[in-house]
C-alpha cells in the first residue's frame, strides 16, 4: 500500500472515487477536464493498492477564529474510501499523513464535517457545534419590528472592504468561524460581490455598514413552491438585524419560505417576532487539537483578573500519535499559553475528545468527566471553565 499525495495524473481516479462516495450524475458519468495546475492551500492524501486509487482525504490550509485569535486549521474534507476497502484501517495512515503536513505547516486545529460521527471520534475528533439551514415563513418576516435609525441598500464594490471587517468584527468574537482569507476565499472585491445574486446592506444614518446579507432569490415566483436562500445574515447593531430581516419579508409574495445559513444560538433569531425557526438540514462540525501546546499560545486565551497560576495536565489515546502528552498551562496577567512538560504525579487528563471539547468551550469539565473525557484531579477545572468557555461556537462555511 501507498500512501502518497495526488497528482494531476491522478485526476479520473479521484473522480471515479468521489463519485461513489458522494454521488454523481447518471452514471456512466464522464470525469470533468482535469485541471492544468492543482489548486493552491489544499494538498490530496491516497492510498494507492496496485496501481489502484482505494481511499483519499483532502488537507485545506484556513485560519479559524478560537478565542479572540486567528488560530492555523487544516480543514479536512473529501474522504472517501472505496466500498470493498471499508473497514480496512486505510484511514488511519492517510489521516496520519495528512496531519503530518499539516503540523510542518503549523496547523495546530484539524476540523471537518463528517457523514459518520464515529469513525472522526476514533481519531481524535469530537463535535462541537453544527452549520445548520434554517427555515422561516416570509411573511413573517414583515412582522419584525421597523429599524429607527438604519435603511437597506445593494453594496457596491466600494462597500466590500467595510463587509469583510463586519465579517471578521464578528467573527473574532466567536469561537471556530473560519478567517475567510486564503485562495479558497474570493481575493478581489468584485468577486466576492458575484458570487451570489446580492449582497445587501444596512446602513445607518451616516451611511456606514452596521449589517450585511448575501442571498440568492431561487428559480421561480410561486409563494407555495419558492424558496429565497440567505448565505449570510450578520449585524453589529439590532437595527441591523431588523432592517435586514424586513427586506426579506417583502418577498412574501413569491417566496413563501427564506432559508438561512445558520449555527449555534444566532443573535439573528432574537428579533424575529415567532418561534417558527425550524431547521431542515444540519451538518455536525468537528474539532481536533493536534498540538495543545501550540493551539494555546496562538490563541493566548484571556481572563482579566486571573492571577498568575501553573495547571499541569496530561492528554492521552491518541491513536494517531501527536496530541498525546504532557502540558503545563502558565496564566501570567490574565493570560495563558502552554508548552510541553514531563508531568509527574496524579494530574488531569484528558481524552482527544475531551481536549477538543473543552477547547471550544463546548462543554465543562464536570460533564466532561461524567462521560469519561476528563479523569485526575479537579482542582482547576473551574479555572479552565472560565478560561476557554464565555464564547459562543459558530460556523458558517462548507468545505
Amino acid at each position: 500500500m501507498d500512501i502518497r499525495t495526488l497528482t494531476l495524473d491522478d485526476h479520473a481516479a479521484q473522480f471515479r472515487l468521489g463519485a461513489e462516495a458522494f454521488g454523481t450524475p447518471p452514471y456512466p458519468a464522464t470525469p470533468p477536464e482535469a485541471p492544468t495546475s492543482l489548486p493552491q492551500g489544499r494538498d490530496v492524501w491516497g492510498a494507492v493498492d496496485d496501481g489502484e486509487l482505494v481511499a483519499r482525504v483532502v488537507g485545506h490550509t484556513y485560519e479559524s477564529w478560537w478565542h479572540g485569535r486567528r488560530v492555523p486549521t487544516c480543514g479536512i474534507a473529501g474522504v472517501t474510501v472505496a466500498p470493498e476497502r471499508r473497514g480496512a484501517g486505510l484511514l488511519q495512515p492517510l489521516f496520519e499523513a495528512a496531519l503530518g503536513a499539516a503540523a510542518e505547516r503549523g496547523e495546530v486545529l484539524s476540523t471537518l464535517y463528517p457523514t459518520a460521527n464515529g469513525i472522526y471520534r476514533s481519531l481524535g475528533y469530537e463535535v462541537v457545534t453544527s452549520l445548520d439551514t434554517v427555515e422561516v415563513a416570509t411573511a413573517e418576516l414583515s412582522g419584525v419590528r421597523p429599524p429607527t435609525a438604519t435603511r437597506t441598500r445593494r453594496a457596491r464594490v466600494e462597500d466590500v472592504p467595510a463587509v469583510r471587517a463586519l465579517y471578521d468584527r464578528w467573527a473574532a468574537a466567536q469561537n471556530g468561524p473560519l478567517t475567510r482569507t486564503g485562495p479558497r476565499f474570493a481575493t478581489t472585491d468584485a468577486e466576492l460581490l458575484d458570487e451570489a445574486t446580492a449582497v445587501s446592506l444596512a446602513v445607518d444614518a451616516d451611511d456606514q455598514v452596521v449589517g450585511y446579507a448575501t442571498w440568492d432569490r431561487g428559480a421561480d415566483y410561486d409563494p407555495a413552491t419558492s424558496v429565497l436562500e440567505v448565505h449570510d445574515l450578520l449585524a453589529a447593531s439590532l437595527d441591523g438585524y431588523r432592517a435586514l430581516w424586513r427586506m426579506f419579508g417583502s418577498f412574501s409574495s413569491v417566496a413563501g419560505r427564506s432559508r438561512l445559513s445558520s449555527s449555534g444560538h444566532d443573535p439573528a433569531r432574537l428579533v424575529l417576532p415567532s418561534a417558527t425557526w425550524r431547521v431542515v438540514a444540519r451538518h455536525p462540525y468537528m474539532l481536533r487539537v493536534s498540538d495543545l501546546a501550540g493551539a494555546l499560545t496562538v490563541a493566548a486565551p484571556t481572563l482579566p483578573g486571573l492571577g498568575d497560576i501553573e495547571i499541569d495536565l496530561a492528554v492521552a489515546g491518541d491513536r494517531l500519535g501527536r496530541a498525546d502528552g504532557g502540558f503545563r498551562i502558565t496564566v501570567s496577567n490574565g493570560t495563558a499559553t502552554c508548552g510541553r512538560v514531563a508531568v509527574a504525579g496524579d494530574v488531569p487528563t484528558f481524552t482527544t475528545q475531551g481536549l477538543a471539547l473543552v477547547f471550544a468551550g463546548a462543554q465543562s469539565c464536570a460533564n466532561l468527566r461524567m462521560l469519561d473525557h476528563l479523569a485526575g484531579p479537579d482542582t482547576h477545572d473551574r479555572v479552565l471553565d472560565a478560561l476557554l468557555g464565555g464564547r459562543p461556537l459558530h460556523v458558517r462555511d462548507y468545505f
